[in-house]
């Protein structure tokens, strides 16, 4: 009985405290937007290099199993592997002048 009351009374105080939470300003929303930019790049990027990996994998298994004279079935096709180069930061390219031709 005394876990429960305990239990309640820390929920209501953090209930109390998240309820006079300030509103986030402008300038917060846009760090947060970038350092999710950041974490889903990142993301992209660490399954880009898996994928180049076990294409490398791959590759050297059926070389090893063909020169010992296994046979290998025909691997499955799937996607490339797809670059996803250098972050930039989100309205970055909109900032960016456009070039005239």
């Amino acid at each position: 009985m005394r876990q429960l009351l305990i239990a309640l009374a820390s929920m209501t105080l953090t209930a109390a405290a998240v309820a006079k939470l300030p509103p986030p300003s402008d300038e917060a929303k846009a760090k947060a937007a970038e350092a999710a930019a950041k974490t889903a790049h990142g993301n992209r990027v660490a399954s880009f290099q898996l994928c180049r990996s076990m294409e490398k994998v791959a590759a050297r298994y059926q070389a090893e199993a063909g020169k010992a004279g296994k046979t290998v079935n025909k691997p499955t096709e799937t996607a490339a592997c797809a670059d996803q180069g250098p972050f930039v930061p989100p309205g970055a390219a909109s900032a960016a002048p456009a070039k005239k031709s």
